[in-house]
């Protein structure tokens, strides 16, 4: 890896303590309650600054709207179902919904179909989306923006316009209530259409066909057309192409009359002297600049890395707009550099990585999306509750969700049960490059010989190994820059790897300039059989977390690669990093951490690492780790420290203290380690404990009231004779230790609890 082909590396993020991302139905109201303490508290030290990209992976032709309070982002999804993105601060950004549905039955099911553009807008209380599909302009409402949104109604095509509505469009809102659609169709046609109260053409009608006339087209495509309003001018921005390139021009009043329009020119700041060195280069197909309280303007816009990570799309990032002599705008260039904040209120809105899930809901969070369209009873989240259920399209077509895939390093993790009948039969975890037509899978499946396996496969490579411990199973793929692994588990704590790793430079390197798709990852069946997915991890906290690429970070530098990864160096004192979206469990199919190891080279004196959970100061911290010398910088060693105990989703933030002005020492990995052994439980004096394994009840026997403790959380306890009858069945959330007055007469009875971890047991003695 090129040492400046890296997220950029100077930065600061916006996350507050208590992610609502992966937690249990028990921890729900308990997050809620941790976080609103904290909002009141001020903001983080580390909300001061950020890096780019803030929304990580695919995100093309981005639009930015503000709607009171809040700022919103869609785009392009192309074969990928849309999502809408919400935000208080800009720099933190989650998926609250899905505007089109899947389902639609228009949706269609191709690399580089779907829908094109999008935005959303607030217009006459209601909230409307509007979006392109097969070069047909749609627009859908909702009452809320987080839906649910009504089916997508068509926008005529108005008379006067010699035209067709196209693709890639916005809409601007005037100060009177007046609202258009600026539209772009071919190259030659840019337009701006007045709408009526109903969504449709009615009213002004702007044809600007003298913007890029052909055959030389000046501009290219001058696509992605946007319209803002800054001192009494009208701004009109536009991409040359997909290769890059922004244009600005303006107007005292809204007109199709060229005369009207000052060109500008480059609305990037194209003179930048760092911008050759950018991890992102050639900007275009910004938004609309959005003002805040303070009069600053902002922008969001998709943007291709360069060279090795091209294939992750356009990526989604944020650059402040600056107004200079006769009203000139320019965006800052996304150079390689932290760039201050907007002075916002951060919220709780985790870093817009993917999502840890435990489908513990109702609903399936809208951060996934399906591939194609995907009639709704293709999967499930009802008929086995905290499990999702996925069914192949056909024999022929695989059933995918996807989140983006934006990041360098990650351990995936699914845990699925799964009763393949033949080879043709697959289901698991899956990378798949944005044409759709190479992928990283690992999935069960039945192998050759008619026994159940693991495959690991990618291109022409492919490992399988047999496995006989039922039809449960872990699966876990683990990234490291371009390489990737493949293990199986049949307990989620103990892995065995399946083959080699491989190398995706391939997919990562794509240029996709005719499905214009990055890379996806996520869960699939494909064959004839359902698959029931327990739960999905995006960075497990237990597998070792490269340290030299964090979303986020202030200060520190990185070492050039060795072997395919570098390590963080020239850490100073108030340096700090962030990894986002670490998952640690729900504490009951996985035991919490309870230390952290860091592996890290020191010559001098050494300094501390703090560990932060979702916020520097106004968060958590759960841990401190002194490193000490090891004898030079090229001599890696471990250094182990306790954390307290840590379940859930949370950004992790490692703060660095030490000397002035001194190199502290070198970070390569950090590996959560969970805590392997059972507490003991002290006997309450006067009683006796009786055990069926490591159930325990006590008082036993019992007169009034029997407390259950149980190794593990359980969620469902039960009361049987001793001839197996069920008599008393009592379902909730998961706990570790229950009292209860036995509803039952007196006698002998076989207490159950069972739990994701499994089921125990124990005898219970009623007496009366």
């Amino acid at each position: 890896m090129k040492n400046n082909e890296c997220q950029p590396m100077t930065g600061k993020a916006n996350l507050l303590p208590g992610s609502f991302l992966f937690r249990t139905k028990a921890r729900t109201i308990f997050s809620l309650l941790f976080i609103l303490p904290l909002l009141s508290a001020g903001q983080s030290p580390s909300f001061g600054s950020y890096m780019n990209p803030v929304i990580p992976g695919d995100h093309p032709d981005c639009t930015l709207t503000r709607i009171g309070d809040h700022f919103y982002t869609t785009g392009s999804s192309f074969n990928v179902t849309p999502v809408i993105w919400h935000s208080t601060d800009l720099v933190h950004w989650e998926v609250i919904a899905q505007p089109v549905s899947a389902s639609w039955s228009n949706y269609g099911d191709a690399p580089g179909g779907g829908c094109w553009g999008g935005q959303i807008v607030f217009y006459n209380d209601q909230y409307w989306h509007f979006f392109s599909r097969a070069n047909t302009m749609y627009y859908v409402k909702a009452s809320a923006p987080e839906g649910p949104w009504g089916t997508p109604v068509r926008i005529n095509n108005p008379a006067g316009l010699p035209y067709g509505l196209g693709y890639d469009n916005s809409v601007f809102i005037d100060d009177d209530n007046r609202w258009y659609l600026v539209v772009k169709n071919g190259q030659p046609n840019n337009g701006i259409v007045e709408l009526g109260a109903n969504g449709q053409p009615a009213g002004a009608l702007y044809d600007l066909k003298w913007l890029n006339p052909g055959p030389s087209y000046p501009y290219s495509w001058a696509e992605g057309p946007v319209i803002w309003k800054y001192g009494g001018y009208y701004y009109y921005s536009f991409a040359r192409d997909l290769a890059g390139g922004q244009k600005v021009m303006r107007s005292k009043t809204l007109t199709a009359e060229q005369s009207a329009w000052t060109l500008f020119g480059d609305f990037f700041n194209e003179s930048d002297p760092l911008k050759s060195g950018s991890l992102f280069t050639s900007p275009n197909h910004a938004s609309a600049a959005v003002m805040l309280d303070d009069s600053t303007s902002w922008v969001v816009h998709p943007l291709y890395a360069k060279g090795e990570w091209k294939g992750q799309g356009r990526q989604g990032l944020l650059n402040q707009v600056r107004y200079y002599a006769a009203g000139r705008p320019i965006a800052d260039y996304p150079v390689n550099k932290s760039f201050t904040a907007p002075r916002l209120p951060s919220t709780g809105i985790p870093w817009g990585v993917p999502i840890n899930d435990d489908f513990s809901g109702p609903k399936l969070h809208p951060a996934w999306s399906f591939l194609g369209q995907t009639p709704t009873l293709k999967w499930s989240l009802t008929d086995r509750p905290g499990w999702l259920r996925l069914s192949p399209k056909s024999t022929s077509k695989a059933m995918t969700v996807i989140q983006n895939d934006g990041e360098h390093s990650y351990a995936l993790v699914t845990r699925l049960e799964f009763d393949p009948q033949a080879a043709a039969d697959g289901a698991g975890l899956r990378i798949m490059r944005g044409d759709e037509k190479l992928f990283v899978k690992l999935f069960i499946t039945r192998l050759a010989g008619g026994e159940k396996g693991v495959v690991f496969s990618y291109d022409l490579t492919r490992y399988e190994t047999g496995v006989t411990s039922g039809d449960t199973l872990w699966l876990k793929m683990v990234r490291v820059n371009h390489k990737i692994s493949g293990y199986f588990s049949a307990n989620g704590l103990t892995w065995n790897p399946v083959g080699s790793a491989v190398d995706v430079s391939e997919i990562d390197s794509y240029s996709d300039f005719e499905t214009f798709t990055g890379t996806r990852q996520g869960l699939f069946v494909e064959g004839s059989r359902s698959a029931w997915f327990d739960l999905y991890i995006y960075r497990d906290a237990f597998t070792p977390i490269l340290a030299e690429c964090p979303a986020n970070q202030q200060g520190v530098t990185r070492t050039s690669p060795s072997q395919g990864i570098s390590t963080l160096d020239y850490i100073s004192a108030g340096d700090w990093v962030l990894y986002a979206g670490t998952a640690f469990g729900d504490g009951e199919l996985i035991p919490p951490a309870d230390s952290v190891v860091f592996e890290a080279a020191c010559l001098g004196a050494g300094g501390t690492i703090e560990v932060w959970l979702d916020s520097l100061d106004t968060g958590r911290k759960i841990g401190t780790c002194t490193i000490t010398g090891t004898g030079g910088w090229n001599t890696f060693r471990n250094f182990t420290a306790p954390v307290e105990r840590v379940t859930g989703s949370h950004d992790v933030y490692l703060k660095f203290t030490g000397g002035a002005g001194t190199r502290l020492f070198m970070l390569r990995w950090i590996t959560f380690i969970r805590k392997n052994t059972v507490t003991s439980v002290a006997e309450p004096a006067g009683h006796t404990f009786s055990s069926g394994g490591e159930l325990m009840l006590y008082p036993n026997p019992s007169v009034v009231e029997v407390h259950i403790r149980s190794p593990f959380p359980f969620h469902t306890l039960e009361i049987l004779t001793l001839k197996g009858e069920r008599i008393f069945l009592d379902q909730g959330e998961a706990v570790e230790i229950r009292s209860l007055v036995p509803p039952v007469p007196a006698g002998a009875y076989i207490v159950r609890v069972t739990g994701k971890a499994g089921t125990t047991s124990a005898l219970m003695v009623v007496g009366r």
